[in-house]
């Protein structure tokens, strides 16, 4: 990490810690849903009963519910179906995943351009872990949708913390790159004030580290993650690895680096499913 950068995640971390800035924090219900969850103990219509206080997240995930990636004959028509026919778990990951655009509201228009930029790329590199996920054994879709989307959630409180910054926040070089190299660290700040699990704060930390890799067999979030974002092509030359077949990511997945799954016809219909779905 460059001094500056270094400076800056102290200075910024030094501001959460007096209240200067504030972490994003998830919706109310998206984090009751998730309690609910983990106790094991919540039925169906415990989960859309505790769904029903936020009523704009409610009609999304109805709406996501009869959507292309999961609809049925019978279309869902309440809540507790949505719930009885997802099943608990993907409702939890499925709310929380749509909660996570209620976080990129900006604060003033200087910002909104960024933001929105931000949450552009979270959903197509959502989207491509998503379709990922569906071809590779012991990855939960729904979860490597939600990796995609928190991937690149430390950016935000860097542009709050740079606006006041008018010299970096002018640069925007000096500020993409100060951004890649503490995203991470400020990332895994917001995520272990969420208690997410371990694997996703690896996601947030690793996820531009091309040299990661891990002792278990097969892959993991991380290298869902990694493989979306170069095959997508979010990750700038100067940051990219010059050798994609030196990326144990790829490894891990059996790719082959030399295809592109991602420009394939029947790979892209998911993706844009996906991502219109995101978009609801």
């Amino acid at each position: 990490m460059s001094s500056k950068a270094e400076t800056f995640f102290d200075d910024l971390k030094q501001a959460v810690e007096s209240d200067q800035i504030i972490l994003p924090t998830l919706p109310e219900v998206a984090l009751k849903i998730r309690e609910a969850v983990e106790s094991e103990n919540s039925s169906a219509q415990q989960i859309a009963e505790t769904l029903t206080q936020d009523a704009s997240l409610s009609a999304r995930l109805i709406q996501v519910a009869n959507s292309p990636l999961y609809r049925s004959r019978t279309p869902i028509e309440d809540l507790q179906m949505a719930v009885t026919r997802l099943g608990i778990r993907m409702v939890r990951d499925l709310v929380i995943s749509l909660a996570m655009k209620q976080i990129y509201q900006a604060t003033s228009d200087v910002l909104d351009e960024h933001f929105r930029n931000i949450w552009g790329t979270s959903v197509e590199v959502a989207a491509i872990c998503r379709m990922l996920a569906t071809t590779v054994p012991g990855i939960n879709p729904e979860q490597a949708l939600l990796a995609g989307l928190i991937h690149n959630i430390g950016s935000l409180p860097i542009l709050l913390m740079a606006e006041d910054d008018d010299e970096l926040f002018q640069d925007s070089n000096a500020l993409s790159e100060i951004i890649w190299e503490i995203q991470g660290k400020v990332g895994e700040l917001i995520l272990k004030t969420w208690n997410f699990p371990a694997i996703m704060i690896d996601v947030v930390k690793e996820c531009n580290n091309f040299e990661y890799d891990h002792v278990e067999a097969g892959p993991n979030l991380v290298d869902i993650v990694q493989v979306a974002l170069l095959q997508g092509g979010h990750v700038d030359d100067a940051h990219a690895p010059a050798d994609w077949n030196k990326v144990p990511a790829f490894a891990k997945l059996g790719m082959d680096t030399e295809v592109n799954v991602v420009e394939m016809d029947e790979n892209q219909q998911i993706i844009e499913n996906t991502k219109q779905t995101l978009l609801l």
